[in-house]
C-alpha cells in the first residue's frame, strides 16, 4: 500500500517550526544556465543555509516532534556530515543532548562543526556503514532516539519547507530540478510542489539527479521497488546511498517526473562554473543538479528552478575538484613528450608554448622510465588552455615542430 504524501499544512505547519532556526536562503537567477536551457533559470542557494545545508530543516522538524521524556533521553544519529551538523544544531536549539557517530576519516571542517554545536562526537570505522550501526547500536543501550537521516516522515516534511520556500520566491517556477541521496529532500520538495501547484490548477516537473557513481534509484524505479547497488568511488559523497528509503521510494514514485544521473567530470565542471559565474561554493553533491542542466539531462518549459543542496567542501577537496574540473573543461592538461637528452630542449619547448599562448604551471623531468631510450629524457608539462580547440592546436603546434605529445589522463 502506498504511503501517504505529508499534507500540504503539515509542511505549513513545519514551515512555521522550521523557521524559527531556518534562514530563508537566496534565489538567484542565471543567465548562464538559462541560454543553455532556452528557459529562465534560478539557484536556490541552500549551500548558503545555517549548517550549511538544507539538512537543518528535516533534523529540527524531527526533533521537535519528540515528547518530553523522548527529548529528556537524547537523541543519536550517524553521518559523515552534513546530517550530522543537522542534528547537532538542532538539538542545541532545542536542550536536546545529541550523539553524533562519524567515521575516522570525515574531513576536519565537518567534525569541527559538529563538535562546536555541543554534540557528543564519537569516530567509528571509516564508511558510513559502521557508524550507523553504531549508532543503532547506542539508541538500544541507552534508549537514545535514532534520528533518521532521510527515511522517516517528519523528517521529510521538514525538507518540504524547501518546496515552499521556493514558490514563494519564484511563484512561476514550472521545473525543479533536486539532488537525490536517500530521497528524503526530493520527496519533501515534490510534496509541496506538487500540491501547491496543484491547488493553483497547474502542474509543475520535479526531476532528480544522482552521480553515476552512486545511482540507486534508477534501478530500484525500473524494479518498481528499492534495490541495492554498489557504490562507486564520487566526489558527491553527500548523495551517495546505496538503497533508497522506503517512505522516499513510494514518495519518489508517485511525485517525481525523471530522475537522471551525471558523471564526475560533469559534477566538476558544474562546481567550477558556480564558482567562476554565480560566485557560489557548493560542494560535489549539492551541484549535481547544475550538472544536469549543463548537460542538457533536463527536460524544462517555463522557469527553472536548480537546489544547491549544500556547500560543506573540504578545502582540500575543492582544491582537488577545481583542478579536475579544469581539466574536464578543456583549460587544463598534462603533456608527456619524449626528448633527446641535450641541451636547450626545455627551453625550445617553452617557446613553442608560449608561441602557442599556452601557459606552463608545472614540468617534471626524468631520465628514469619504462620503455625510454639511454639518450632520452621524459618532460611532464602541466598546462594550462582556453578550452577543447586551444587545447587541440597546442598538440598541433607540438607536433609540427618535430614532438610527439601524449596527453596523461587523470
Amino acid at each position: 500500500m502506498p504511503h501517504t504524501i505529508p499534507s500540504l499544512s503539515s509542511i505549513e505547519h513545519a514551515q512555521q517550526l522550521v523557521s524559527r532556526v531556518a534562514q530563508h536562503t537566496p534565489m538567484e537567477s542565471s543567465r548562464y544556465l538559462a541560454d543553455l536551457l532556452g528557459q529562465p533559470v534560478y539557484l536556490k542557494c541552500e549551500n548558503l543555509q545555517r549548517t550549511g545545508s538544507y539538512k537543518i530543516r528535516g533534523a529540527f522538524n524531527r526533533l521537535a516532534q519528540l515528547t518530553d521524556e523522548e527529548k529528556a533521553r537524547g537523541v543519536v544519529a550517524a553521518s559523515a556530515g552534513n546530517h550530522a551538523q543537522g542534528v547537532a544544531f538542532a538539538a542545541r536549539e532545542l536542550g536536546i543532548a545529541a550523539t553524533i557517530f562519524m567515521p575516522v576519516g570525515v574531513p576536519l571542517p565537518k567534525l569541527q562543526a559538529t563538535r562546536h554545536y555541543g554534540a557528543d562526537v564519537v569516530l567509528r570505522g571509516h564508511t558510513v556503514t559502521e557508524p550507523l550501526q553504531a549508532a543503532a547500536e547506542h539508541a538500544e543501550k541507552t534508549g537514545a532516539v535514532l534520528i533518521p537521516p532521510f527515511d522517516h516522515a517528519d523528517v521529510v516534511t521538514g525538507q518540504g519547507t524547501l518546496g515552499l520556500e521556493i514558490l514563494d520566491d519564484v511563484p512561476d517556477a514550472a521545473t525543479i530540478v533536486v539532488p537525490i541521496g536517500g530521497g528524503g529532500l526530493i520527496a519533501g520538495v515534490a510534496a509541496a510542489a506538487k500540491q501547491r501547484a496543484r491547488d493553483e490548477g497547474r502542474e509543475i516537473r520535479i526531476v532528480g539527479v544522482q552521480s553515476q557513481n552512486a545511482a540507486a534509484y534508477p534501478p530500484s524505479l525500473a524494479e518498481g521497488h528499492p534495490v541495492d547497488i554498489e557504490i562507486q568511488p564520487t566526489i558527491a559523497d553527500g548523495i551517495a546511498v546505496s538503497r533508497p528509503g522506503t517512505l522516499n521510494f513510494d514518495l519518489i514514485q508517485q511525485l517525481v517526473d525523471d530522475v537522471v544521473t551525471v558523471t564526475e567530470d560533469e559534477i566538476a565542471k558544474a562546481l567550477l562554473m558556480l564558482l567562476e559565474r554565480a560566485k557560489l561554493v557548493v560542494e560535489p553533491a549539492g551541484a549535481v543538479s547544475v550538472a544536469a542542466i549543463i548537460e542538457g539531462r533536463v527536460n524544462a518549459t517555463g522557469p527553472t528552478v536548480a537546489i544547491l543542496s549544500g556547500g560543506n567542501i573540504d578545502p582540500l577537496l575543492m582544491q582537488r575538484v577545481v583542478a579536475h574540473g579544469l581539466s574536464a573543461a578543456d583549460r587544463y592538461m598534462t603533456l608527456r613528450i619524449p626528448l633527446p637528452d641535450r641541451p636547450g630542449q626545455l627551453a625550445r619547448i617553452a617557446e613553442i608554448l608560449a608561441s602557442a599562448n599556452a601557459n606552463v604551471v608545472e614540468v617534471l623531468h626524468t631520465r628514469h622510465g619504462t620503455g625510454m631510450q639511454i639518450s632520452e629524457v621524459m618532460i611532464d608539462l602541466s598546462v594550462e588552455t582556453r578550452g577543447a580547440d586551444h587545447k587541440s592546436s597546442v598538440v598541433e603546434t607540438l607536433r609540427s615542430a618535430g614532438y610527439d605529445p601524449a596527453i596523461v589522463e587523470g
